[in-house]
């Protein structure tokens, strides 16, 4: 395989990753019969948000680029928030 596919299979794992914690997300919500975002939810976000970021910077796209760098700010900032929760139990 080609650099090329390389790229774009990280792209798609990215984005599969991405769309993933939609339905993490749905079917917890489901299940508790409130909307509610799981932990997943972040861990999905911030996995898909740095495979996207990979892809991006390897296709030199300064506006996805910037949008996933910010969006990794906040899936690090609530992992944060959650471990710090945690260590209070």
């Amino acid at each position: 395989m080609n650099c090329n596919t390389w790229i774009y299979i990280l792209g798609f794992a990215g984005q599969a990753l991405f769309m993933s914690r939609f339905l993490i997300q749905w079917l917890y919500s489901e299940k508790h019969k409130k909307s509610v975002i799981p932990r997943a939810f972040w861990y999905f976000s911030l996995g898909g948000g740095v495979l996207l970021l990979t892809y991006a910077i390897l296709k030199r796209d300064p506006v996805f680029i910037s949008g996933q760098f910010f969006g990794l700010l906040v899936y690090l900032r609530n992992i944060y928030f959650i471990r710090k929760a945690d260590r209070k139990l």
